[in-house]
């Protein structure tokens, strides 16, 4: 007896469909491309239940004949291919006949069609790739196909699906990903009758269906690339760097108008920012590759998600030298004439700093009139929230207003908080870079930065930064005591600071200050750490009594930290109690540069406050 055996159709279409119709976006994909295939021009896609519950596709196409809509339901039936030439010069979105059979055996599948000027229209029914039923019905323009109870037959792939939120998600990407390649086509989706998408046709300024994807703050942005070379056409838009996100969500490629996800286009594209762009920041760009259909091979991938090119390489230095042009003109900065007019000094990796400091840093205008908002999209600034100067604060990146403390309730999660991906110290070397001009009300240093840069120095935050790091440093090193700094004197403090003190003792050795018993209430101090010299020794101590760690904890940078943040406000308080002079200055600003972001510091109050170059030559204008 033999032991192999012919697999049935419907066990074939179920194994299809484990590769084609991954979760519910994959529907809502191959089925939009079908529609676009047969010439639709307005798309309509309705979901319930992130699209598990149902999916609607309907379209105004030139619908199918009873013949085909029967045929459409067979495994490797297309209209798309005939012979094997064919599989070399495909110019459709679909191809292989796949997909609605495999869709069909795993959902509860209805098809609404009618050929255009047609007198009677024609149902047809399938129920997990059972048998189809075929029924007379009313004439209609276009295609309705809608999917139910999606994997109802697979329970251990519906298992699998993610929130309804989550796939609602891939449902709306699938949508955007199409609207974005064919923007002369309507797009409209809606899920349990709220919108997602609504798009009418675009395609006099593309930049209108980019703007509904991407959120309307990105249009004045939106500036047109264009590279034709032999063989190869590449167009599209790509955003300033003022309108960045923090992923590579709004980097879009479409091969000959379908979406592809090419690690070699997507790095081309990378490459192309680098000196424009922080790290952390994505560009925001859509870029159509035209080639002909012989020098791609889009049959490489089930979801037609990859492709194969014939010359990669040539390829990508169209699409670098599409990026680079405009990149290299910074048309963002107004005409030629006037960039002639106003020349500034424009360095790459300052620009890049500034750009990033001016985006992402933003909460509340201080210096001024509010700008036009630069982004709307995850990790920018919303609509309603100006633009402002930007700064590094003690704690790591937190936001706050410009030389502010704790932030009141209520307030916009900060740099760092809502975005951990970007929690990062100034680049290397830009204290040591900035040029001091002098100081402002007594007490702010007020600088010059690289490219022209204005930048204000808070000198008590800029101390505890420097002494914090140092401490921290101290403290991790175990093989270096910390240096000794004689200063006996005597303090009377409350029986409860005397107590935690007292107990505490061998921690605030550990932290190099020594006290000993006094008598009463009485400690005497013997030594602080360097820094400390000349503080408020009933202040530090009384601080510090509250700020050690229980007798039972371990002596580590963990249980410490909080009484090195108190040393090191303390340390700044004295320090910045009178101006700096240029050497203190200088001398602080190469300790800033070595100096650690990311451990928070006592206070909510900014290191530096930058208003960049670019948002001056704004308000010059």
């Amino acid at each position: 007896m033999s032991r192999i055996a012919r697999l049935s159709d419907v066990l074939i279409n179920k194994i299809a469909a484990g590769e084609v119709v991954e979760r519910p976006a994959s529907v809502v994909k191959e089925l939009c491309e079908n529609s676009l295939d047969a010439g639709a021009r307005t798309v309509r896609v309705e979901l319930e239940a992130g699209g598990v519950g149902r999916i609607t596709i309907s379209d105004d196409g030139h619908g199918m004949s009873r013949e085909d809509a029967t045929l459409c339901l067979e495994r490797h039936a297309t209209s798309k291919l005939r012979e094997l030439d064919d599989l070399f010069h495909i110019d459709s979105m679909g191809f292989r006949g796949e997909a609605i059979p495999a869709i069909a055996s795993v959902s509860r599948f209805t098809l609404h069609t009618a050929e255009p000027d047609a007198h009677e229209g024609t149902l047809v029914k399938v129920e997990g790739g059972g048998p189809p039923t075929v029924e007379d019905a009313p004439p209609r323009v276009g295609t309705v196909i809608t999917i139910e109870d999606l994997f109802f037959n697979v329970p251990a792939r519906r298992k699998f699906m993610r929130q309804g939120a989550t796939e609602l998600k891939h449902c709306e990407e699938a949508v955007v990903r199409l609207a974005l390649a064919h923007p002369e086509v309507g797009f409209f989706a809606s899920h349990e009758g709220n919108e997602l998408f609504s798009s009418p046709a675009a395609e006099h300024d593309p930049r209108e269906r980019i703007a509904a994807a991407l959120g309307p703050a990105s249009f004045p942005h939106l500036f047109p690339v264009e590279e034709r070379r032999l063989g190869v056409v590449v167009t599209g838009y790509l955003a300033s760097p003022e309108y960045t996100l923090p992923n590579a969500r709004g980097l879009y490629t479409f091969v000959n108008r379908r979406y592809i996800r090419d690690r070699g286009l997507i790095s081309t594209v990378q490459r192309a920012f680098q000196d424009f762009l922080p790290a952390g920041r994505q560009p925001v760009v859509v870029l159509h590759i035209d080639v002909e259909p012989a020098a791609v091979d889009v049959n490489v991938h089930p979801q037609k998600m990859e492709v194969r090119f014939a010359d990669a390489r040539g390829v990508q230095d169209a699409i670098s030298a599409a990026l680079s042009r405009v990149l290299r003109a910074a048309p963002w900065l107004g005409s030629p004439e006037e960039q002639a007019a106003n020349p500034q000094p424009r360095d790459a990796a300052h620009y890049a700093h500034a750009v990033e400091r001016f985006l992402t840093r933003a909460q509340e205008a201080t210096w001024g009139a509010p700008l036009p908002t630069a982004m709307d999209a995850p990790g920018g600034s919303s609509p309603e929230r100006p633009l402002t100067p930007s700064y590094f604060a003690p704690n790591g990146g937190a936001q706050g207003s410009a030389f502010q403390g704790p932030q009141v309730p209520g307030r916009t999660l900060g740099f760092g908080e809502a975005q951990p991906q970007l929690n990062e110290a100034p680049p290397p070397g830009y204290f040591a870079a900035l040029r001091p001009m002098g100081l402002l009300g007594s007490r702010f240093h007020v600088c010059e930065g690289p490219g022209g840069t204005l930048v204000v120095l808070d000198p008590h935050a800029a101390l505890e930064r420097a002494r914090l790091t140092a401490y921290l440093r101290r403290l991790e090193d175990d093989t270096k005591a910390p240096p000794p700094s004689l200063f006996g004197t005597t303090v009377d403090l409350s029986l409860a600071a005397v107590k935690a003190l007292v107990d505490g003792r061998e921690a605030l050795l550990k932290l190099g200050v020594d006290v000993e018993p006094f008598g009463g209430t009485a400690l005497a101090l013997k030594s602080v750490p360097a820094g400390l010299e000349g503080v408020d020794p009933r202040a530090l101590l009384e601080a510090l009594s509250r700020a050690l760690p229980p007798r039972s904890a371990p002596l580590d940078v963990t249980s410490l930290a909080e009484a090195v943040r108190v040393m090191a406000c303390h340390a700044a308080r004295r320090a910045s109690s009178s101006p700096l002079t240029d050497a203190q200055l200088r001398a602080l600003l190469g300790e800033l540069d070595r100096a650690d972001f990311t451990p928070p510091c006592t206070h909510g109050t900014v290191v530096v406050l930058e208003m960049p170059l670019l948002e001056l030559e704004r308000r010059a204008r």
